[in-house]
């Protein structure tokens, strides 16, 4: 009786240690990625750009002698489920959890990870709420944050284009479209320029006919309109105005970054439209990037055709250095690392403020413009001064 005892707890061992990851003899990255919802356009190419690394690392002798295995459950866009995500991914063996591209939709990744001791990385959220300050000290994000977004968009309206007035619509959907809108207006205005009005929307509305009254009973036309939304919205919003009238250049986040909106505009309304962004999928952008295209397209069949993609690889690739600095996978060690490395990245050069300073991701941006209905390169830029987070 004993000896069958004994056989049935190995039995159960056994099983145990096959349901969970095998993170013994390979380094199990979680993600909470969602496939699935309004941050899909965000996650999904971040999803697959980070697919492209961990085949890469792999093909190239992995990290400290293992395997890569990257395990992603959808997050459906529901910050519950994204966090529940966590939780499982964290009970079955990951060592490091990859959060959503949105601190609404990403921070409880990011907050289970504290809680288990480990690091937790966002593919792209920029609202500064993203932080060490909110999250906890083993907490990242890969993107700028929105000061360095906003500052970007409102010093090259002002200064490079000389546009003077502006018009500014707010989405009140989440953290990101309202701060980005906030770190605009308080650049704008310190390089000297004026709002003339600062309105608001509400995601899903698909009605813009209240904020054009207001605009339009002003009796002047701004130099600049500065929209910041999220998904189809921003399409719907940029067509409202244009086909009222309104010419002025459109400016706004790396939300735009989506090929379907582009698509939606076409070349009639997807014109004089600039957008700040992580990275630039072409040449000029990095002498890395044709590479990883490469790379993608052997995977995936085409080219990438937003720059979240690199977003995936980007952080993928940062953890793995990271961990190799650190030895382990440790999250104290990990956070360590990446505090004190200097990363040459496809979204830029990137370098960690200290746990104190929020661990502000110090790092430029991408300027792009749309020409009908397709995106083209404007440049690299990094504002010289930025607003307080």
């Amino acid at each position: 009786m004993m000896k069958t005892c004994t056989l049935l707890l190995a039995a159960s061992f056994a099983l145990a240690s096959t349901a969970a990851f095998a993170a013994d003899d390979k380094i199990v990255i979680g993600g909470a990625l969602s496939m699935t919802g309004i941050q899909a356009p965000l996650d999904t190419p971040g999803y697959n750009g980070a697919q492209v690394a961990v085949k890469y690392l792999n093909d190239n002798g992995g990290v400290l002698g293992k395997q890569i295995e990257f395990i992603n459950i959808d997050g459906k866009s529901d910050p519950v489920t994204v966090g529940n995500v966590a939780v499982e991914l964290i009970d079955k063996g990951a060592q490091v959890i990859v959060a959503p591209c949105d601190f609404d939709f990403g921070s409880p990744a990011s907050r289970e990870a504290q809680s288990a001791g480990l690091v937790g990385i966002s593919t792209c959220a920029s609202d500064p709420l993203y932080s060490s300050w909110s999250l906890g000290d083993k907490q990242f994000t890969l993107s700028m944050w929105n000061t360095t977004m906003g500052a970007t968009a409102a010093d090259f309206a002002f200064k490079e284009k000389g546009w003077k007035t502006a018009y500014v619509v707010t989405d009140q959907f989440i953290a990101y479209t309202k701060s980005l809108s906030k770190y605009f207006v308080e650049q704008f205005k310190a390089d000297g320029g004026e709002v003339i009005l600062e309105d608001t929307y509400t995601n899903g509305d698909n009605n813009f006919s209240a904020q054009l009254a207001r605009l339009q009973a002003l009796g002047k036309k701004p130099d600049v309109i500065f929209v910041s939304s999220y998904g189809t919205d921003i399409g719907v919003i940029i067509r409202a105005l244009r086909e009222v009238g309104y010419d002025a250049p459109i400016l706004g986040g790396d939300a735009y970054d989506d090929p379907a909106m582009h698509q939606a505009l076409g070349e009639k309304f997807g014109n004089d439209v600039y957008f700040v962004t992580h990275t630039w999928m072409g040449a000029g952008a990095d002498p890395e990037m044709e590479k990883f295209i490469g790379l993608y397209k052997d995977m995936f069949g085409k080219d990438p055709d937003t720059s979240f993609v690199s977003t995936g690889w980007d952080t993928i690739m940062m953890i793995a250095q990271a961990i190799t600095a650190a030895g382990s996978t440790d999250g104290a060690a990990v956070a360590k690392a990446l505090e004190d490395g200097q990363f040459k990245l496809l979204t830029g050069e990137l370098d960690y403020g200290t746990n104190e300073e929020g661990h502000v991701p110090n790092k430029a941006a991408a300027l792009i413009e749309l020409k009908g209905g397709k995106p083209t390169f404007v440049g690299w830029r990094k504002p010289e001064t930025l607003p307080k987070p």
